[in-house]
């Protein structure tokens, strides 16, 4: 019998984990007005969630990159550059 191999994109998300995705949600909706719940709002999620299974853990480097790969202006978000 082979075994699975299964990497961390596989596994599911813990309360920690989602603590962390609905922070940077949080972030980004609030920074740039998109009301949660939007379509917007659900991309920016499964963007997120994404990245953090692909291994981006640190809420703040995955706020920028979450910013950049929706093409947002982080210069837009005033003290949080």
């Amino acid at each position: 019998m082979s075994r699975k191999h299964f990497s961390r994109h596989d596994e599911p998300l813990n309360s920690d984990d989602l603590r962390k995705c609905q922070a940077v949600l949080n972030a980004i909706c609030g920074d740039f007005g998109i009301e949660p719940g939007s379509e917007e709002a659900d991309r920016i999620a499964a963007i997120t969630i994404e990245l953090y299974q692909q291994g981006v853990r640190d809420v703040r480097h995955l706020e920028h990159i979450v910013d950049a790969a929706r093409g947002l202006d982080l210069r837009a978000r005033g003290t949080k550059a």
